[in-house]
């Protein structure tokens, strides 16, 4: 009779936090005995000046450094393969990633491609590709995030958009974890309201999702311990991260939208953003990011408030716009989970059996009303006719399939869908 997993792993990087952080990064590189450093990040990062001060700090430690500011802003294949081929023009022994986590994922993606013979596809979660581990040390990567959203710079993960198949998938393997993490929350203040408020509902999206994961010792056991997937479910050290992420997000989202300039929002969403990495990079996120990839991955039109002009649905949207029904559908696999959840995201109020499948998605609902989200897939432009194809490429995403709390049907993914509109 095959037995239920009894162990769970829990890992994150080193952390430098707070006002000024950033200034010490030269410190940092010169730290773990690199003579040459590359900077990655994107034109409107590269725009606020943070990366220009990041370079002045390392060259001032006495690093060789230089800044590629070519990375996509939603990072594909294209943009990638971009990135990497200009880090392999020399040899380079540091990373460092300035900006959201388009720049980060960026980062790990070249890390991994400048280490290791083969392409990206290789290194993707099956089925859509080859799913390889890496088996060579990788480089030092200093993660510095802009925005208080993705998490990456405490995760394992690297997300990309595969232009051909206009679809989402994700490497994943624990090499990938940054070094070091250094959240400096004043690189947030600069960020326009909407892009506070879809990294705002990424933060969310992780610690609701880790919180409401399957529990680690619900699954089966891996036939191999070493080869545990990164993504364990729910567990004691993940939930209390996301708890507390919940109960940050539900004090400060709103002022960090309404002004960008309270830096007390602004670091107290940092925080959350460090606390819900923190939880998910391990227990891991579930359906509504499964379902946020072929969102993005097949939009057409939509143009995103506060992005640049070009067809996409920026990440935090994307993990939204079925969070509230994917949330009634999860409620009976642990009911005391959803409601605890709606306590500590509105403020405490109190939440009964009697309020049930609807506590979670109205607290959401209610959230995503004030700071403005777009409402329904209808604001992407989807329809009827786009959920099979939505659905196909939610069954692809094998791992947050893996910890969802309730067996996924096509049925239940047309409704879901079909609920979002």
């Amino acid at each position: 009779m095959p037995r239920n997993e009894s162990v769970f792993t829990w890992a994150a990087p080193p952390l430098k936090f707070g006002a000024g952080a950033l200034d010490e990064l030269g410190a940092e590189v010169a730290a773990r005995q690199a003579k040459s450093c590359l900077i990655l990040t994107d034109p409107g990062v590269r725009g606020t000046g943070i990366p220009d001060r990041a370079l002045d700090s390392i060259r001032a430690a006495g690093v060789k450094s230089e800044i590629f500011d070519g990375v996509g802003v939603e990072p594909t294949d294209a943009s990638i393969d971009e990135a990497v081929a200009y880090a392999r023009q020399q040899e380079w022994d540091c990373f460092v990633a300035i900006g959201g986590g388009s720049a980060i994922d960026t980062a790990k993606a070249v890390n991994l491609l400048t280490t290791h013979p083969g392409e990206l596809l290789d290194f993707v979660t099956p089925p859509i590709g080859a799913g390889k581990a890496p088996w060579l040390p990788l480089k030092p990567l200093i993660a510095v995030p802009t925005t208080a959203g993705t998490g990456s710079e405490s995760t394992t993960i690297c997300v990309v958009d595969l232009l051909g198949l206009h679809l989402k998938a994700g490497v994943s393997h624990p090499s990938l974890r940054p070094s070091l993490a250094v959240v400096d929350p004043r690189t947030t203040i600069s960020l326009p309201s909407a892009v506070t408020a879809a990294s705002g509902m990424d933060v969310l999206s992780h610690a609701l999702e880790s919180y409401t994961s399957v529990a680690f010792d619900a699954k089966p056991a891996p036939e191999d311990p070493m080869k545990r997937p990164a993504f364990c479910g729910s567990n004691p050290i993940s939930d209390v991260w996301c708890e507390m992420a919940l109960t940050l997000v539900g004090k400060h989202l709103r002022a960090a939208v309404l002004n960008g300039r309270d830096l007390t929002a602004r670091t107290q969403m940092a925080l959350a953003s460090t606390y819900a990495g923190t939880g998910f990079g391990n227990a891991g996120t579930h359906l509504p990011h499964a379902n946020a990839y072929p969102i993005a991955g097949a939009v057409k039109q939509y143009r995103a408030e506060g992005y640049p002009e070009m067809p996409m649905v920026p990440h935090g949207q994307a993990v939204s716009a079925t969070a509230a029904e994917v949330f009634r559908w999860t409620y009976p696999a642990a009911p005391e989970r959803h409601l605890h959840a709606a306590h500590l995201l509105s403020g405490g109020q109190t939440f009964t059996a009697a309020d049930g499948a609807d506590a979670l998605p109205h607290v959401l609902t209610e959230l995503m009303a004030d700071i403005q989200m777009p409402k329904g897939l209808h604001a992407f432009g989807y329809g009827d006719e786009d959920i099979d194809t939505l659905v196909d490429g939610t069954l692809k995403q094998t791992r947050q399939l893996a910890v969802v709390p309730r067996p996924v049907t096509r049925t239940a993914l047309e409704d879901i869908f079909r609920r979002s509109l």
